[in-house]
């Protein structure tokens, strides 16, 4: 086995940051975790949620080595675009994903800007 693969075996789990309906159909698929310091692998945003919360969550689930996984609603991920487009490591994986209340927009989309710079497009 060779070093990298022992590491990414701790990563087993899928963080999310998004809206109510969003967060709980995640939770209720299974993906709900709270580790030994108290710390959970979700954040419920609203129109209530400080900016500073989002983004220290963020960087709190990038950083740590369980997570191999972010979902993030593409609205919110708007909100902190300079920090998703900052993250260039492979795990853990930062994903967008559309809501209820917002569809998706390709275009906006970061793993897929960097896909058609890959390509030339």
């Amino acid at each position: 086995m060779s070093g990298g693969t022992s590491l990414q075996k701790d990563r087993n789990l899928i963080a999310v940051i998004g809206d109510e309906d969003s967060v709980t159909g995640l939770l209720l698929a299974g993906i709900g975790h709270t580790n030994q310091q108290q710390k959970k692998n979700f954040l419920v945003v609203d129109a209530k949620t400080a900016l500073s919360t989002i983004e220290t969550t963020f960087q709190e689930f990038t950083s740590r080595k369980d997570i191999a996984i972010i979902l993030i609603n593409q609205h919110v991920a708007e909100d902190i675009r300079e920090l998703i487009d900052g993250h260039n490591q492979a795990f853990p994986t930062v994903l967008e994903i559309p809501s209820k209340d917002h569809p998706y927009d390709p275009e906006k989309d970061s793993v897929l800007k960097r896909v058609r710079r890959l390509f030339g497009e």
